[in-house]
């Protein structure tokens, strides 16, 4: 009996896998962070690298808004894109109020302040030693 070959075919990837996000880094993550809050007309917006000064996180990124809704509002942009960039958020504090909202990502933390928290926890001054990035387009 004669055998014939088998023919192979190319798999198609799957839709998970289509759909799978691109991986980023910290700091990519940390300056789209940045960008949608500026995007968003925040405010006083910073990104401290904490990278071998913190034994918690690498980034942090602050900026101020100018409402709770506003803040909210930068706070679910910013989810979104993480979760695009292959990030995931491990928590989130003060949404309801939006007086400080607090993003954790484990290795970037963002705060969301309104003003006059923004003020009184000074976080720049907490962490003084810490370098400041630029966030560029």
């Amino acid at each position: 009996m004669k055998e014939t070959p088998k023919k192979t075919t190319k798999k198609k990837p799957s839709k998970a896998a289509a759909k799978a996000p691109k991986w980023s880094s910290d700091k990519e993550l940390a300056l789209a962070a940045a960008r949608i809050a500026r995007e968003r007309h925040c405010t006083d917006i910073t990104v401290l690298d904490l990278t071998g000064i913190s034994p918690a996180t690498n980034y942090f990124v602050i900026a101020t808004g100018t409402s709770n809704r506003q803040s909210r509002t930068v706070a679910d942009e910013i989810s979104q894109e993480a979760k695009k960039q292959g990030h995931r958020r491990f928590g989130i504090a003060g949404y309801e109020h939006g007086q400080w909202i607090l993003l954790d990502f484990v290795t970037v933390v963002v705060h969301i302040f309104d003003a006059e928290h923004r003020d009184y926890y000074n976080l720049e001054m907490l962490w003084g030693d810490a370098k400041q990035l630029t966030i560029d387009d």
